[in-house]
Order: C-alpha cells, then structure tokens, then sequence
C-alpha cells in the first residue's frame, strides 16, 4: 500500500508535488481554523445584526438588521477617529518597518565580530514587547521605556527631533518628507520593537541566494550598490511581500481600535455594536491587504 502511493506521488509533474506538498503545510492551520475559529466567526457576523441582552435566562439575541453598523458609523463618536487613526498609522509605519528591517538583515549577514550577539540583540524587542513581559508591573523597565517613547523622549540630552528637523528644512530637504522622517524618530523604539520577525525573514531569505551570484557580479565588476538592487533586491522580493502582509495584520492586532471595540463589548456589555465594529474593521483590514498584495505582488520577482 505505501509503496503504491510511492509511486503514484512519483509520477506526478513537478507542479502537482508542489501543491501537495503546499496543501500539507497550511492543513495545521486549516485545521485550527475549522475546529477554533469558524464556530465565533459566525457568531460574531451573527451578533452584528443583533441586539444582546443577558439576564436569568441566558442570552436573548434579537435580530435588528444593519442598526448596529449605523450606530458604529454615524452615532458614535469615537469609531471614525479611531479607524482612520489606526490607517493612517499603519500606512506611516509598515513602509519604514519594511526598510529598515531589509537594511538591517543586510548588515547582520555581513560576516563581523559578534555578529550572532547583533542579531539577538535585535530580536529581544520582540521578546520584550510579548504578551507576557509587557502584562509586568507598570514600574518594570518595559513599562518605562514605553512610557519615555510615549512622552517624546528621541535623544538623552541629544539632538532632538525638533534640532534634526530644522536641519533638514535648511538643507532644501521637503517638508512632507521631513515631517514623515521626523514622526519615525519619534516613534524609533516601537520600529524597531515591531521589526524582529521580518529582519529573521529578511536574513533567512538572504542567506538562501546562491553565493555564486555575487561571485559573478563580482568579475563583471559590479559594486556593492548594484549587486544589492540587482541581486539581493529582486530575490527578496517574495519576501518584501510576505513582510509588508505580516506587518500590516500586526500593526492592526493591537492599537486604539482593538482597545476600543473590546471596551465597547466588555466594559459597555454593547456585544451587538462591539461585533459590528469588528466586522468594518475585518473589512477595512481585508481591503487594505487585498490592494497591497495586488500591487507588490505584480512586482515581485520568483527564482526557479
């Protein structure tokens, strides 16, 4: 028996392996999705065009229709703000998350002194920005370090963001983009907290293009500059795509919104508003992912 689907699997063409091989790998999670998630998935769709109301009972769940995504849209004064606060905070971060986690797995796999303790060391913002570390006690070192970045804290008796500004306008630098690199330095450590995943991946990917590349630009006499845009570039691009997706469903994990659609459900007991909150921020995400991944994906370069 196995023998025979040894064999079958053999004669397969290259690309039905593949598909197998890549149906076996996301089962994990189709699996984890069918059994855990889709039962409070519909619930939750359900719950949105509903009134909740718990008492002796148990739970009453009045069907209203589309009242509850009124209210979210129209009656309430915080969703609006919220929702195009946490978008216009993701489209400024995850370009320069992206950036500088691609420039730092350069660096990093450059062949230095320490080279594994630099790596580490970049990674531990990811340690300490989990679940666990952050829930310490509010005078722990995390909850400080937050609370300096929170506060405008840039440099210790340093060149302020306010100095590097100016610098900036009087170079001839324009002032969209000085206001677009002075906000990043001003929000330098939750950067760098959120860029520990994608500068592994970024490394990871690094490390597979083929040494021999390199070695060839190398005799045509290319420089350091070109062989980064037109090797390490064009290789990576798979995963300037897997990133910028990883980065975007992260930076909407947790921020305001989430904050403000779990006060509504489990402070105000609202279920039926907080389910339709969730539902326009599920959507607004989804887009927002729908339109990156079609316009970085016709860009992307696949090495076979």
């Amino acid at each position: 028996m196995r023998l025979t689907t040894k064999l079958r699997f053999n004669q397969k063409t290259y690309a039905q392996k593949k598909a197998i091989w890549g149906f076996i790998y996301v089962l994990p999670w189709l699996l984890g999705f069918l059994l855990f998630f889709l039962v409070p998935l519909i619930s939750s769709l359900r719950f949105s065009f509903s009134k909740i109301q718990a008492n002796s009972n148990g739970i009453i769940v009045d069907f209203i229709g589309l009242d509850n995504f009124k209210e979210a849209l129209t009656v309430n004064t915080s969703f609006n703000r919220t929702l195009t606060e946490s978008i216009v905070e993701m489209v400024v971060n995850v370009p320069i998350i992206v950036i500088f986690s691609l420039f730092l797995a350069v660096l990093l796999n450059q062949k230095f002194v320490g080279r594994t303790l630099s790596r580490a060391i970049f990674f531990l913002p990811v340690i300490l920005a989990s679940g666990v570390i952050m829930a310490l006690d509010s005078t722990s070192l995390v909850q400080a370090v937050n609370d300096a970045n929170q506060g405008g804290t840039v440099f210790s008796g340093g060149l302020g963001t306010f100095q590097l500004e100016n610098m900036m306008l009087d170079a001839g630098v324009s002032e969209s983009i000085v206001n677009y690199l002075t906000s990043a330095v001003s929000r330098i450590y939750q950067i760098v907290s959120q860029s520990g995943v994608q500068i592994l991946i970024f490394l990871a990917g690094i490390q597979t293009i083929s040494p021999q590349l390199y070695e060839a630009s190398k005799m045509e006499g290319a420089t350091g500059y070109e062989a980064f845009w037109k090797i390490t570039f064009p290789m990576v691009s798979p995963l300037i795509l897997v990133n910028v997706i990883y980065t975007i469903i992260d930076s909407f994990s947790t921020n305001a919104m989430t904050d403000l659609i779990r006060d509504t459900g489990f402070n105000s007991f609202n279920f039926g508003l907080s389910s339709a909150m969730a539902w326009i921020y599920f959507l607004a995400v989804a887009l927002i992912l729908l339109i990156s991944s079609y316009l970085i994906s016709r860009k992307v370069f696949y090495y076979d």
